[in-house]
């Protein structure tokens, strides 16, 4: 099984930020959470992953990225010169689902995953064109030990 190891993101601000995401839990399914001290706990960005088995056999495996966003009362804060201590207006979120036959294999899903994640990455009209080069994805999903990678292709979660 993959280990829960730190996982590092950057995010889209004007001064990117790396984010490293720290394991909380495996327990039941993985959950990882930055710990950025400047930031409450409910505000911190958050990932998990989930796998379930299907009446049908088959396998429902889904990422689940979760990024709070502050609001303020404002600089000045009330008449009294009180600033109260930001607060989580919303979270936007993203899933990606993949729904896996029992019968399908490893080069099956990493198949999938490439034309999914091709599409994330900017598809045109234009070979070979978008964001990443989708040229040879499928194959290194195959050979991925990361951990989300792995529950996707390999159909183990992470501990």
């Amino acid at each position: 099984m993959p280990a829960m190891t730190n996982l590092l993101v950057k995010d889209d601000s004007a001064t990117p930020k790396e984010w490293t995401l720290i394991p909380i839990t495996d327990t039941p399914n993985p959950i990882w959470r930055s710990n950025d001290s400047l930031l409450p706990i409910e505000a911190q960005p958050r990932v998990s992953v989930t796998m379930e088995k299907l009446k049908t056999g088959s396998y429902r495996v889904s990422l689940k990225t979760e990024v709070p966003v502050l609001e303020t009362l404002g600089a000045s804060g009330t008449s009294l010169g009180y600033v109260a201590a930001p607060k989580v207006a919303f979270v936007n979120t993203v899933i990606t689902t993949l729904f896996a036959d029992k019968r399908s294999t490893i080069s099956d899903r990493a198949n999938a995953m490439k034309i999914h994640c091709g599409l994330f990455a900017g598809a045109s009209s234009v070979t070979a064109t978008g964001v990443l080069n989708n040229a040879s994805l499928g194959d290194v999903y195959k050979a991925s030990v990361l951990p989300v990678i792995q529950a996707f292709i390999s159909m183990v979660l992470p501990n």
